[in-house]
């Protein structure tokens, strides 16, 4: 059984899109460099869509504007063709419950068992008895592999462990949007590998939308339908994983190959070398 949740702006709407960004620009403060600008993106129903670039290019940004913890100067976000940026803060509450999150390195609450992590979006967004919260916890922990463990405290568990219980926890409400940031990070290759398995399993068993935040190309192009680079604030490329694999635009093809030097370069902008040498003692 689904647990259900109230009625949700947008909720009967059916356009191929569950998650819009359109022409966005956004920077932290007024007069600040510009985070994103004239950023627009497509997130379409029951796909893995990877957003990736080098660090502080705007990822993160993109799903907190998404979730609507910040709000773009101009352009629009939209969720199942609702305004994010234009709501209150009932209505971005009622929206995120349509949303799970998967936080790097999983963000588990230390003082609740597996279980009470698992349990608590349900007990905070519905009025289900126990008995039947009790029953959806062990479901979700059976999905992830990890019913077993719904006694043990984050302490207990390891940190690949960990990051599945997180999983968990965000599908606990059956959300038709889900977001990872950097779900790979710090993981052995054994986990690693578990974790992609599972974020493409369990987006084709929800039929929800996924977004990847991630720097790990191979096993973020295994699962990914589509992917976006973002450069200097703005999509550098964007397509299916194998045409951007043969890419051959320079910034792709340093990012793809792991390359040390390129678009991005290796030496932070300063003085020549000579210059700096024949400068003397002075800075």
């Amino acid at each position: 059984m689904i647990a259900t949740v109230p009625s949700l702006p947008g909720q009967l709407f059916t356009g191929p899109n569950v998650v819009e960004l359109a022409d966005v620009d956004f920077a932290y403060a007024a007069g600040d460099k510009p985070i994103l600008s004239g950023l627009s993106m497509r997130f379409p129903r029951g796909k893995v869509v990877a957003v990736m670039g080098g660090s502080g290019c705007g990822k993160t940004t993109v799903m907190r504007l998404i979730g609507g913890m910040v709000r773009p100067q101009s352009g629009r976000v939209t969720f199942n063709g609702a305004d994010i940026d234009t709501m209150d803060q009932d209505g971005l509450y009622a929206v995120r419950r349509q949303m799970g999150m998967l936080f790097q390195f999983g963000a588990l609450f230390t003082d609740l068992s597996v279980f009470d992590n698992v349990a608590f979006p349900l007990r905070e967004h519905t009025d289900l008895p126990e008995s039947m919260i009790r029953d959806l916890v062990l479901m979700k922990l059976n999905a992830v592999g990890l019913r077993g463990a719904r006694d043990l405290m984050p302490a207990q568990i390891s940190g690949g462990m960990a990051r599945r219980v997180a999983l968990a926890r965000a599908i606990a409400l059956d959300p038709a949007l889900i977001m990872y940031d950097e779900p790979f990070a710090g993981l052995d290759p054994i986990s690693l590998g578990l974790t992609a398995n599972l974020i493409r399993s369990l987006n084709n068993a929800l039929g929800a939308t996924t977004i990847i935040v991630s720097h790990d190309v191979q096993e973020t192009f295994q699962i990914a339908d589509y992917v976006y680079f973002i450069a200097n604030g703005s999509i550098a490329a964007e397509g299916e994983p194998e045409a951007l694999r043969a890419s051959t635009d320079p910034f792709v093809h340093q990012f793809v190959h792991a390359e040390a030097d390129g678009p991005v370069p290796f030496h932070y902008p300063g003085p020549s070398l000579a210059d700096d040498f024949a400068a003397g003692g002075s800075r």
